[in-house]
């Protein structure tokens, strides 16, 4: 991918399956699995890139804002939900062999937290997205939250 272009992939509109831990921070946690509709769109020439998803069955909503930022060459993405209706620290990375892994600092249910982003398999039909949470400074990480996006035709 091309720096400022490498979310272009994600223009459009996805069915997304969630995958998610009833618990964050807990390893032993069940994971529950809902659906969720993706609209992303891309703006000032690829140095933005927006996107709205619902989750029907949950009764919520968020989006996504991501901002590349030249000088760096790295990408920062801030997440807002309808429930807080603030956005929420942001993760900052890059795309490097088709896969953009983007780190962070923030907390979960008052713990400190570094959070990790990962987009992988990327193709023109298909995105994995994967959230974990390290409590330890990022010596260990557990995935709680993966979305696998297919398009929408």
């Amino acid at each position: 991918m091309n720096d400022v272009n490498d979310f272009d992939f994600l223009a459009g509109t996805w069915d997304v399956a969630n995958r998610w831990r009833t618990d964050f921070l807990d390893a032993e946690s069940d994971w529950e699995e809902f659906p969720a509709v993706s609209t992303a769109t891309r703006h000032l020439d690829g140095v933005a890139c927006f996107d709205e998803i619902e989750f029907p069955t949950k009764g919520s909503a968020g989006l996504t804002l991501r901002l590349y930022d030249r000088e760096r060459r790295q990408w920062s993405l801030y997440w807002a939900s309808r429930r807080a209706g603030v956005l929420f620290p942001p993760v900052t990375g890059r795309f490097e062999d088709g896969r953009g892994v983007f780190h962070g600092e923030d907390t979960h249910d008052g713990e400190p937290v570094r959070v990790r982003f990962v987009y992988s398999d990327v193709t023109a039909d298909s995105v994995r997205w994967e959230q974990a949470f390290s409590t330890d400074g990022g010596e260990t990480w557990l995935v709680n939250w993966t979305m696998d996006f297919t398009r929408r035709r």
